[in-house]
């Protein structure tokens, strides 16, 4: 079998994966830590598309005994019995739960599959008394206590955030039906559930206080995702035809990798991780490309920050205390907390003495397609406009001719549609940093001076850029503000060409009705 054969893209089935030898990386020294713990229930969160269905699978068949797919990985060198235990298996990533049935039928088809199994013959009337029903009879028809897995367990409650009708139709099911985590725990051996987020109001997390929520612990980081050095071992052979497709060195593909897919971190301590779905698309089609955004919800996110009201620029740089972003709730959640537990954040560093982390945009890929959706959600401009006037702002900053740039600016507020707001100064402040940064440029909003905050500075090797940007005002109230809080003074013996521009938004033309630019 060739090389670029073995990339299962979106097979999450351990067992399909090793009867037909695509690539695995082996994540089962993990299993280990687990079945020798004396712990029962597991918590673990990570973005999609990172692996976390693989891992339940593998889990399942480790516990049912197939030591034979085993053969080769860590946990087949341990001294362990493989003896067979009973799992229930609940996947809950199978559909989106846009209405209030759609559990019900998940649920009926698992469950008949599970009563037959296990010799149910009285159906009780709840899916929680027959979910109570089946791991008890399991549990005395094997002689073994059950293993539960459960994949996305909160995917019917992300899925209805906005829907407070259906929001509690599914807290309420599936709170009943986690209820019996702690009701049966003497028929269970091991409860293991993924997710993206911790909801408070649901049983799984108040009843169970021993809970061992693993997903920001140093020892389970690389449970997910792709290590650097796993990177370099498994997928050689895809690096090296990566390296002949583009004519580049092999190490130029490892740094390009690199910038495009890693930069995930998920615990203090924890190694860079490179997205997986990511690198398995991209060794596999032979191009470096943007895979993850293609797959996910970075739409409803940015209209999520849009909404907020809120400075995107310090929301994607913020610093948060480990305990706080370890603990938090979608039903609660801050526009950070979101970004973060979405994947478009992860962290950068930490302070063991503050106990603080700062977040970060962990890679290109990720940044260039959150940007993209930020950009739409603020302005939609007439399809075909984008690369012409983008052309023009990136001409004009380069070649000192902030002129040029004014106008490609006023050209694309121009096609923003009347039902899209551009309501008050922070969103306007939050558009032109987005601009500035989705093309590529050097650009900080709200940068601090001695005397005040400059909206937007923009560095390029020529030249130096103060924009200070006014709603229902002034260009000259705005350059006037400039020279009053000294924001030139920091570069005054820099020897690059400085232009002050103030620039005003009119809320009733809805687009920039005037500038003025200083040099």
């Amino acid at each position: 079998m060739e090389d670029k054969d073995r990339y299962a893209i979106g097979q999450q089935d351990f067992k399909t994966l090793r009867k037909d030898d695509a690539f695995y990386v082996d994540k089962t020294a993990f299993v280990e830590k687990i079945v020798r713990s004396k712990t029962k229930y597991y918590f673990l969160a990570r973005p999609r598309r990172f692996g976390k269905s693989l891992f339940l699978s593998t889990l399942r068949y480790f516990f049912e005994g197939e030591r034979e797919l085993f053969k080769g990985l860590y946990i087949d060198s341990t001294d362990w019995d493989w003896q067979q235990y009973p799992v229930l298996h609940l996947d809950l990533n199978t559909d989106k739960f846009s209405e209030q049935g759609i559990l019900d039928d998940v649920l009926e088809t698992v469950f008949v599959d599970w009563e037959k199994k296990y010799g149910v013959t009285e159906i009780m009337d709840t899916y929680s008394q027959r979910f109570k029903t089946i791991i008890k009879n399991a549990h005395e028809k094997t002689g073994q206590q059950v293993v539960i897995l459960v994949d996305e367990y909160d995917k019917p409650l992300v899925g209805n955030l906005n829907n407070d009708e259906n929001f509690e139709h599914y807290r309420k099911k599936l709170a009943s039906i986690y209820s019996n985590f702690k009701s049966s725990a003497e028929h269970i051996k091991l409860v293991f559930l993924t997710g993206v987020s911790r909801f408070s109001k649901l049983s799984v997390f108040s009843d169970l206080n021993n809970i061992n929520d693993i997903s920001f612990d140093d020892e389970f980081a690389d449970v997910c995702g792709i290590t650097e050095v796993e990177l370099l071992s498994i997928f050689k052979e895809g690096i090296n035809r990566l390296s002949r497709e583009y004519n580049v060195s092999y190490d130029k593909v490892c740094a390009r990798l690199k910038k495009n897919y890693d930069g995930y971190r998920f615990s203090p301590a924890g190694s860079d991780i490179y997205n997986p779905w990511s690198v398995l698309n991209c060794l596999q089609k032979g191009r470096i490309g943007n895979y993850w955004n293609a797959t996910g919800t970075a739409t409803i996110v940015a209209e999520t920050l849009r909404d907020a009201d809120i400075d995107i620029e310090q929301t994607l740089n913020a610093d948060w205390d480990l305990d706080d972003l370890a603990g938090l709730d979608l039903l609660n959640a801050d526009p950070t907390a979101l970004l973060y537990q979405a994947g478009y954040l992860t962290i950068a560093d930490y302070d063991m003495e503050e106990n603080a982390v700062r977040l970060k945009i962990p890679n290109e890929e990720v940044r260039k397609g959150l940007f993209k959706d930020l950009l739409s959600a603020y302005l939609k401009p007439k399809k075909g406009t984008v690369k012409t006037i983008m052309d023009g702002i990136v001409k004009g900053i380069t070649s000192g001719n902030p002129e040029i740039m004014m106008r490609s600016l006023d050209a694309y507020f121009a096609g923003i549609p009347y039902d899209l707001k551009v309501e008050n100064e922070n969103n306007f402040h939050n558009i032109f940093y987005v601009l500035a940064t989705l093309i590529g440029l050097d650009a900080n909003a709200e940068v601090h001076t001695s005397n005040g905050r400059i909206d937007l500075l923009i560095e390029t090797p020529k030249f130096i850029y103060i924009i200070e940007l006014k709603y229902d005002s002034s260009p000259e109230q705005a350059l006037h503000q400039i020279e009053e809080k000294g924001y030139a003074r920091k570069f005054a013996v820099d020897s690059r060409q400085l232009f002050k521009i103030g620039v005003n938004f009119s809320s009733e033309s809805r687009r920039i009705d005037s500038w003025k630019i200083e040099s």
